[in-house]
């Protein structure tokens, strides 16, 4: 092989042999596919959020463990995380080390939707909030990509007038189970009166 020539190094002094960039793209497409991601763009604010968050922790542990700028800090970084819902707990600065994209993709919308059994995958719960069957308070959601946060997971609801919210048992919802359970319950009841009529002995004339 021969050498490069002076302009062919200027040409290639940035480029990185060994992390091709198409290796990078296969990465993100498998999360875009997994998550049902539309805009690529929203991948990587998640990766440059995370590398935001990873380097403040890493500054707030250069300084002393008893100081007190350091101590408010991590309680407002911790706090602010915990309730988005992307770390599971805000015990210590752990919880926020290392933090991964996947941790903002499973807090959107149509993956929030699938953790509360209003959709039976992933496709069909985008579908519903693209054509508006789901609602966060009073208001209708048509946006896939809106972060839900943990304060607002208790607010989603269907929206009024939705043909979904007629049919809960085909998407797994609480509510339809607890329907069912009433109705088989009743049946129940009503099969064990009926049997015990018929043990019931005929009056004689």
């Amino acid at each position: 092989m021969r050498q490069l020539k002076y302009h062919e190094q200027r040409l290639l002094r940035k480029v990185n042999f060994f992390d091709w960039k198409r290796d990078k793209t296969a990465r993100e497409n498998k999360f875009i596919r997994r998550y049902l991601i539309e805009d690529r763009e929203d991948y990587h604010r998640y990766n440059k959020l995370c590398g935001l968050i990873t380097k403040l922790v890493a500054g707030l542990r250069r300084l002393p463990p008893d100081d007190v700028f350091r101590i408010r800090m991590s309680d407002l970084l911790l706090d602010k995380l915990y309730r988005m819902g992307v770390i599971p707990k805000k015990a210590d600065l752990s919880a926020a080390e290392g933090i991964a994209a996947s941790a903002f993709c499973r807090r959107r919308l149509p993956v929030v939707l699938l953790q509360q059994h209003m959709a039976t995958h992933l496709q069909q719960a985008v579908q519903f909030v693209l054509q508006g069957h789901i609602r966060m308070g009073s208001e209708v959601i048509t946006n896939p990509s809106l972060h839900i946060t943990r304060d607002n997971e208790d607010l989603i609801e269907w929206a009024e007038g939705s043909s979904s919210r007629t049919l809960p048992a085909a998407v797994g919802a609480p509510a339809a189970v607890a329907d069912a359970a009433a109705v088989a319950d009743a049946a129940a009841a009503a099969a064990v009166g009926a049997a015990a009529a018929a043990e019931e002995p005929k009056a004689v004339d």
